[in-house]
């Protein structure tokens, strides 16, 4: 008897060329992939500060208000 292999994610997403890469990875191993993917975000992030200086660290922080009021909402109500 042979097992059944679950079919590829087909979204618009996962076919682009270097995103889709790694949504594909992360979503057949998450736990094997999630380091290596917060490792390339990370190294981004220097190499952009590096680039443009405390620009890019600012509009880094911006960009992730809207997270962090997530994040606390999430703690306040308990869920």
């Amino acid at each position: 008897m042979t097992h059944a292999t679950p079919d590829a994610p087909r979204g618009l997403f996962y076919r682009l060329p270097v995103l889709g890469w790694f949504a594909r990875d992360l979503a057949r191993d998450f736990h094997g992939n999630i380091w290596y993917f917060l490792l390339i975000v990370v190294t981004l992030l220097v190499l952009a500060v590096k680039t443009w200086g405390l620009v890019a660290l600012g509009l880094t922080a911006v960009a992730a208000t809207p997270v962090i009021f997530v994040v606390l909402l999430l703690i306040t109500v308990g869920g």
